[in-house]
């Protein structure tokens, strides 16, 4: 589903100006382009690009194509419909490896966003007393059958998310669980149906399973790794050889849109416009509150997020990190999903476009990290920095 934005424009500034790089040897080699996204509040950065003319402003037009599932991202990347898309981290990976689908050589050219997703348990499981991880864990362990619980896609961010989270409690989520997938925008109604009883999936649609009462969120994505890599703006590497100067373009015009974004004064026009049925199609009032870092959890508990959905944070959110692809990795071999250990810095060199998005932070005096690693701690207290992925992937006691 193509959408157009004009109609939108006039619920944010148009920043549209001369043009950069449209003739010369850096003008964009294509100038029209479509994008994919998936109905998410994260999907902003793209949205806010083709509404206020940041395209326009790099020589570009989007055009962007709301797609139902991420199975449909992932073929139409792979395919050549969509030329480059908002997209899970662990797909892009998943592909370029063969894994979640027919292999196909895939670039990331920058971090989209970090945090804001959510582990939600249904109101059966709180009827049942539990309320949090541990209570879960008895509750799993003494149950006779094995619940059922939905992420978005295999070797996406959102199973990912899960399975850590499900392990750092001693469930076992290849074992003791179902997994089934579910997109995104079905989530809330899948649970409401009893489908499963807990997901794991990006907002709004945890802040709707609370306002429609059907669920609580036992968990945000920041609790299992604050400052986590989510989505990222995905293409493929034949793309990426044809079109470097669209490429180019196309990160400069998507970071002066995150740097929008992250303005919290910025944030209640965009959540109006990202609300509407042709992006997110869900009410304000459930996307702006988390947009916002103001959280509430559905069992009375309100507080204001330290490590809340961001997308630039002088781009910091944007570098696309080696060490952050590579752990999308470990945890595809943890699980089972690789069934040796891939080359793990090689693939992320492969894969994250560093230079070409250094070439385009630089032009807009936006810092570029010295480090294409960085180090982190996870729920359970264990740090990654990249340094040995190989020993980190096998040190789990719960692994495939």
């Amino acid at each position: 589903m193509a959408v157009d934005t004009s109609g939108l424009l006039g619920l944010l500034p148009n920043v549209a100006q001369a043009p950069a790089w449209v003739s010369g040897s850096d003008a964009p080699e294509k100038t029209d382009l479509k994008l994919g996204f998936i109905p998410l509040t994260d999907c902003a950065p793209l949205v806010v690009a083709a509404a206020m003319g940041f395209d326009r402003k790099y020589g570009l037009k989007f055009t962007l194509s709301r797609e139902p599932s991420w199975a449909s991202v992932r073929d139409k990347l792979a395919s050549g419909e969509l030329d480059a898309a908002h997209v899970l981290y662990g797909l892009v990976y998943g592909l370029h490896l063969g894994v979640g689908g027919p292999q196909k050589d895939m670039a990331v050219l920058m971090t989209l966003s970090r945090n804001g997703q959510g582990i939600s348990l249904s109101r059966s499981l709180q009827d049942q007393g539990v309320a949090d991880g541990p209570a879960l864990a008895g509750l799993i362990k003494a149950a006779s059958s094995r619940p059922t619980f939905a992420q978005t896609f295999p070797t996406g961010t959102h199973a990912m998310w899960l399975y850590y989270w499900l392990a750092s409690f001693g469930i076992d989520p290849l074992r003791d669980i179902e997994s089934i997938v579910v997109p995104p925008p079905q989530m809330v109604t899948a649970m409401k149906a009893g489908q499963m009883v807990g997901f794991c999936a990006g907002e709004p649609w945890n802040a709707r399973a609370i306002a429609d009462n059907v669920g609580f969120t036992a968990a945000t994505s920041q609790d299992i790794w604050p400052d986590h890599p989510e989505k990222v703006l995905g293409t493929t590497e034949n793309f990426v050889e044809k079109y470097p100067n669209t490429c180019r373009a196309m990160i400069m015009a998507i970071l002066e849109a995150c740097r929008y974004i992250d303005i919290v004064a910025n944030r209640e026009k965009v959540a109006k416009l990202i609300a509407s049925k042709a992006y997110v199609n869900a009410s304000e009032n459930v996307i702006v509150g988390r947009f916002l870092g103001q959280y509430e959890n559905g069992l009375g508990k309100q507080w204001q997020d330290s490590n809340y959905m961001q997308f630039f944070s002088d781009g910091a959110v944007n570098f696309p990190y080696l060490s952050d692809g590579m752990w999308f990795l470990t945890q595809h071999k943890r699980w089972g999903l690789l069934k040796s250990d891939p080359d793990y810095l090689g693939v992320a060199k492969q894969i994250n476009k560093t230079d070409l998005y250094s070439q385009a932070a630089t032009a807009l005096n936006i810092p570029v990290p010295k480090d294409a690693m960085r180090k982190s701690t996870l729920i359970d207290g264990v740090v990654w920095d990249g340094s040995d992925p190989v020993t980190y992937a096998a040190s789990f006691k719960l692994k495939a």
